[in-house]
């Protein structure tokens, strides 16, 4: 998915890896404006038994978007919250509905850029980074291995490797309510975002995603050199990622 704004330039690309036989990943991108929003990114990873993790992340991407252009607040980051807010309680009750449906949720990392700062929301494990002479990652993982991380008990190199590297701790249509985590960062000429799901985090190094960005201003190129890279390494799990050229 290809796309050229005025000063913008993004690419979104999902594959569903070498090991799964259904895409649970969903991702949107666009440079034109979505409602009071000057632009939106959102990437989605589902989970859940069946189809259900596809049900979630294709639900949640759906009406998150529908609700931000329908929403008459003006606050960014008030319009993202309560969003967020509604597609959760509306993704809990359809996991209530069913046992087709039961235990299932979404991570959930939304991106929008305005007079060159970069707000993002996440709930989950999808993350999102800042790409220069370094590479940053924005979001924060709401994980069982990041608490880990964080109280000293392993190190990166541990996280990278821990048998429950997959457990979140905090997902859309988890609980009735969830609280996103919001970041606002002011971007520096030069400095790409990659926005991606822990198929590609979990299977290529901070390093090596940086490598490839800064490598190529082909953006289409880097995101299929990024997702050949996951699946090299055993695709494991869906990939999805979206660069974007502010």
């Amino acid at each position: 998915m290809r796309q050229n704004g005025d000063s913008m330039r993004a690419y979104a690309a999902t594959d569903v890896g070498m090991k799964r036989s259904v895409n649970q990943d969903c991702i949107y991108s666009s440079l034109e404006p979505v409602g009071k929003l000057d632009n939106l990114f959102i990437v989605a990873d589902g989970m859940g038994g069946h189809k259900a993790g596809d049900v979630a992340s294709r639900y949640t991407v759906e009406n998150f978007v529908e609700l931000v252009k329908e929403s008459k607040e003006k606050d960014i980051i008030t319009l993202i919250n309560n969003a967020i807010a509604n597609v959760n309680e509306g993704l809990y009750e359809k996991a209530c509905s069913g046992e087709d449906y039961a235990g299932m949720g979404t991570t959930l990392v939304v991106a929008t850029i305005s007079d060159n700062v970069l707000k993002v929301a996440n709930v989950g494990d999808s993350r999102l980074y800042i790409v220069g002479d370094d590479i940053c990652q924005v979001t924060r993982d709401h994980s069982y291995v990041e608490e880990l991380v964080s109280s000293g008990k392993i190190n990166r190199t541990e996280a990278r490797e821990h048998e429950k590297k997959n457990v979140i701790t905090r997902a859309i249509g988890g609980c009735e309510s969830v609280e996103a985590e919001m970041f606002s960062v002011e971007l520096r000429k030069g400095e790409k975002i990659v926005m991606c799901s822990d198929g590609l985090s979990n299977m290529v190094e901070d390093a090596d995603i940086m490598k490839v960005v800064n490598e190529t201003d082909d953006l289409s190129q880097v995101c299929e050199i990024l997702i050949e890279m996951a699946n090299s390494n055993g695709g494991k799990d869906n990939i999805s990622v979206i660069i974007i050229e502010p």
